[in-house]
């Protein structure tokens, strides 16, 4: 069940720089929250990927789940009804405002995922 896969690990970390460079040097209105939020299930399931060998659909399921679950907690204020907003890089990462287009998003990236698994 666990495993190194450097292919997995290696796109985490460039995932990971885009979606910092994102946060850093983007302040628009498409590219910051919607393709950051694309690429945010897609850096989320190759770091699982880089460390667990599980089928590629429970791991787009569960990350899609796992976002929209995110997301759905932003609907009721969870980072401040927990006093976590005082911790800005945690209140940026879980996010503050609920909005259907980021579970749009989310979809769109698991959707990428599953196709560059599944093609043939």
């Amino acid at each position: 069940m666990f495993i190194f896969n450097k292919k997995y690990f290696y796109l985490t970390l460039l995932l990971f720089f885009i979606e910092v460079c994102i946060a850093v040097f983007v302040n628009d209105s498409f590219i910051r929250p919607f393709i950051g939020d694309v690429l945010v299930v897609i850096l989320i399931y190759c770091f699982v990927k880089a460390f667990l060998n599980i089928h590629s659909s429970i791991v787009a399921l569960s990350v899609f789940a796992f976002s929209c679950a995110i997301e759905i907690l932003q609907y009721f204020n969870f980072v401040n009804n927990l006093g976590l907003q005082k911790y800005k890089i945690l209140a940026v990462a879980l996010g503050s405002v609920f909005d259907w287009k980021d579970i749009f998003a989310y979809a769109i990236g698991i959707i990428t995922v599953l196709w560059l698994e599944n093609r043939t």
